[in-house]
C-alpha cells in the first residue's frame, strides 16, 4: 500500500502467512504466541489498508472491512487466543486490541494513517493519532479507533464510543487505558494504550505487576510471612478476623442475602498505633488471605505543593485500582489525611480541597483501602464515618514479646544456649519491628565477631540501640 503524488492510497495485496497445523503442535509457548500473534496482525493490516482503500475510494476487492474474516485461532493454544476467548471477543473488540498492541509489536504497520491530507497539507483529522515524546510511529488515539472500524458511519461510531467506556470490560477488566482528553477537546481525541498487564500476557504469557513510577507511585508490597507469625493483641486479633471474614465473603453477604442496596462494595480500614506494631504486616497478609495484590502509596510522590497535582496522583492510582482485586495500604497516611484548618490563606484552601476530594474518592471506591497512622488523632473526624473499622495495634505486652523473640529464631541455629528469651521480653519494652532490627544487628555483629554464636551482649546490644533511636532511655 502507498500514497501516490494525489496522496490517495493504494491497495497492495497481502496473504497471510498460514503455518501447517501439524507444526503447532511442537513449538514453545512462546512460539505459539508469535504465531498467533503474526496472524493477527497480518489479519489487521489488512483490515486497515481496506479501511483506507475503501475510504478513498480506490480500487479494492472488498465492500466492507467486515467481508475479512479474523483468523481462526482457537486450534492453537495461546496466550493471545486465550484473553480473546475469556472475554469472547467478536471482530470490533479484536481491531481495537490489536490497534492498541500495534505500536509494541509492529508499529510500521500504523505508518499508513502518518499521511497528509494535500488539500490542507495537514495530517487527516479522522485518523486522529498522536506522536509521543520518544516514539518516533504514529500512536492510536479513540478517533484512529472509530475511524478503522466504523469508517464514515456515524451508528458504528457510537458503537466505537460505547466501546471506549468505563463499564465495558476493555477498561473495566484493566486492557486498555484510556487516557482522559484535554477539557473541552472532542472526546475521542484521548489516547488509548494497552496495559502493561495485557502486553506482558499476550506476549509472554506472565502477568507483570505494575511498577513504580511517576504515573504509579505505589509499590507493591509482599510478604513470606503467615498468619500464625502475627503476634497481635486478642482484640486486634478480633476486628483483623471480622475484617478478613468481610473480605472472603463480600459477594455472599452482599448478593446472596440481599444486602447489595444497602451496602457499598467495598471496605475502609485505619490501623493505628506505634511503629512497628504489625500494620504492614496486616495489609499483606489479608492480601494473601484474599489473593489480592497489595500496594503502598508513596505519598512523597503523591503529595505536590502546585494546585490540582496532589488529587490528579491519586485519581491515577484510583483509576487503575478500579475493580482489580488489590488493597491500596496508604502507610504514614496523617501527612495526606490530615484534619482540616480554619481557612486563613489559599495553602489552607488547597489543603482542604485534597482532603474533601479524598473523603469522596475514597467512599465510592469499590475495592479495600487500608490508612496506617502511628497517631489516630491525627486523621480528620470526616473520615471515621467511612471507615468500616479503626483497629488499634498495642504494644506489646510481656507475652506477645516472648511470642515474637521466638518466632524470630524458630528456624535459627546460631543462638547461644545462654541467651535467655523470657528476660529479654520481660526487661525490654519494644515493638515487633524494633525486635526485627534488633536481631538483624546482633547477626551482622556476630558476624564480624567471627564467632558462629549469637550471645545475650549482641541482642541487648541492638536493644540499646533501638532504644535510643526511638528518644528513649534505656533504664
Amino acid at each position: 500500500m502507498f500514497a501516490d503524488k494525489d496522496g490517495y492510497i493504494r491497495l497492495n495485496s497481502v496473504a497471510y502467512a498460514e503455518q501447517p497445523l501439524a507444526d503447532i503442535a511442537i513449538r514453545t509457548q512462546a512460539e505459539r504466541n508469535a504465531l498467533v500473534l503474526e496472524r493477527e496482525l497480518a489479519w489487521f493490516s489488512r483490515v486497515l489498508e481496506t479501511r483506507l482503500a475503501l475510504y478513498f475510494c480506490n480500487e479494492c476487492e472488498y465492500t466492507s472491512i467486515a467481508e475479512i474474516e479474523p483468523p481462526d485461532i482457537t486450534y492453537c493454544s495461546s496466550s493471545y487466543g486465550d484473553v480473546v476467548r475469556e472475554f469472547g471477543m467478536g471482530s470490533r473488540e479484536r481491531l481495537l486490541f490489536m490497534l492498541a498492541l500495534a505500536p509494541h509489536l509492529r508499529p510500521q504497520a500504523l505508518n499508513l494513517l502518518l499521511i497528509r491530507d494535500p488539500q490542507i497539507d495537514r495530517p487527516y483529522s479522522e485518523f486522529g493519532g498522536w506522536r509521543g515524546k520518544v516514539h518516533g510511529g504514529f500512536l492510536p488515539t479513540g478517533e484512529t479507533a472509530a475511524f478503522l472500524i466504523a469508517g464514515d458511519k456515524l451508528g458504528e461510531r457510537l458503537d466505537v464510543i460505547a466501546m471506549l467506556e468505563k463499564d465495558h470490560y476493555f477498561t473495566r477488566c484493566g486492557l486498555l487505558r484510556v487516557h482522559s482528553a484535554e477539557f473541552d477537546e472532542a472526546y475521542l481525541s484521548a489516547a488509548i494504550s494497552v496495559s502493561n498487564e495485557y502486553f506482558h500476557k499476550v506476549t509472554t504469557g506472565v502477568c507483570e505487576k505494575p511498577d513504580f513510577s511517576i504515573h504509579f507511585p505505589a509499590t507493591h508490597l509482599t510478604t513470606n510471612l503467615s498468619w500464625d507469625d502475627l503476634v497481635l493483641a486478642e482484640r486486634t486479633l478480633d476486628d483483623i478476623e471480622h475484617m478478613r471474614t468481610w473480605l472472603l465473603h463480600q459477594k455472599h453477604i452482599m448478593q446472596n442475602l440481599g444486602l447489595e442496596k444497602s451496602i457499598k462494595p467495598g471496605y475502609r480500614a485505619l490501623f493505628y498505633g506505634p511503629p512497628g506494631t504489625g500494620k504492614t504486616l496486616t495489609a499483606c497478609l489479608l492480601g494473601k488471605a484474599m489473593t489480592a495484590d497489595v500496594y503502598r502509596v508513596d505519598l512523597a510522590a503523591v503529595v505536590s505543593k502546585y494546585i490540582g497535582e496532589t488529587e490528579k496522583n491519586l485519581e491515577a492510582i484510583f483509576t487503575q485500582a478500579e475493580n482489580r482485586n488489590w488493597i491500596l495500604f496508604f502507610d504514614e497516611a496523617d501527612a495526606l489525611f490530615g484534619k482540616r484548618t480554619e481557612t486563613s490563606n489559599s495553602n489552607d484552601r488547597h489543603s482542604n480541597q485534597e482532603v474533601a476530594y479524598l473523603l469522596q474518592r475514597i467512599e465510592c471506591f469499590p475495592g479495600v483501602v487500608v490508612l496506617a497512622t502511628n497517631l489516630r488523632g491525627n486523621i480528620d473526624d470526616a473520615f471515621f464515618r467511612r471507615f468500616q473499622s479503626a483497629i488499634y495495634f498495642p504494644m506489646p505486652d510481656f507475652n506477645q514479646r516472648l511470642a515474637l523473640w521466638e518466632n524470630a529464631f524458630i528456624n535459627a541455629d546460631c543462638l547461644d544456649a545462654s541467651v535467655d528469651l523470657k528476660l529479654l521480653a520481660k526487661e525490654y519494652e519494644i515493638a515487633g519491628g524494633s525486635i526485627v532490627n534488633v536481631v538483624r544487628y546482633a547477626a551482622i555483629r556476630m558476624v564480624k565477631r567471627g564467632n558462629g554464636r549469637l550471645t545475650t551482649e549482641d541482642l541487648e546490644e541492638g536493644v540499646a540501640k533501638e532504644i535510643k533511636k526511638q528518644g528513649r532511655v534505656l533504664a
